[in-house]
């Protein structure tokens, strides 16, 4: 199914949920820690093969550089892949490529809900929402937000939290 499309609109109408992605400035963190951690692992194991074994033995390096250039797309699939959904009774976040995986999280079972930013993060300006339910199986977390977003949703969600409670 497309996005934006005439049969799109028909379907929310009937009460699909409205996915929100997330924002691409997770992908350039997430990319640029990639080339940062393969490149240095691939110059240093270039250049100590290469002194103490020989220039043949430098090749070796190629092998960091080779999933480089596997694990760019694949982060780009992966971060296609991460979307929520705000519905009126519960929070849907799916994520994954080859295993799908889909969580509920009903709005009555949060317990807490709180943004983290590692330095990493907040040099992007990125922040996490994490999801914290009585069972732990159903804790959830939704990664790479913006931190104004980030903040909004924790807001939402512990109010909508406390007044489904209430009625416990």
């Amino acid at each position: 199914m497309e996005t934006g499309t005439v049969e799109d609109g028909a379907e929310r109408a009937q009460g699909e949920p409205v996915w929100t992605g997330l924002p691409r400035g997770l992908l350039r963190m997430r990319r640029l820690l990639l080339v940062v951690w393969l490149g240095s692992i691939a110059l240093g194991t270039g250049v100590l093969l290469g002194w103490l074994a020989g220039p043949g033995w430098a090749a070796f390096a190629l092998l960091p550089l080779g999933l480089l250039l596997w694990g760019w797309p694949m982060l780009g699939r992966n971060w296609r892949s991460w979307r929520y959904a705000e519905r009126a009774d519960d929070l849907l976040i799916s994520r994954g490529v080859l295993w799908r995986e889909e969580t509920v999280v009903p709005y009555g079972r949060m317990q807490l809900v709180e943004v983290t930013s590692g330095p990493v993060e907040r040099h992007f300006r990125l922040a996490s929402v994490q999801l914290h339910t009585a069972a732990a199986a159903t804790d959830a977390r939704i990664p790479g937000l913006d931190p104004d977003e980030a903040e909004r949703l924790r807001d939402r969600l512990t109010q909508l939290g406390e007044a489904r409670s209430a009625g416990l």
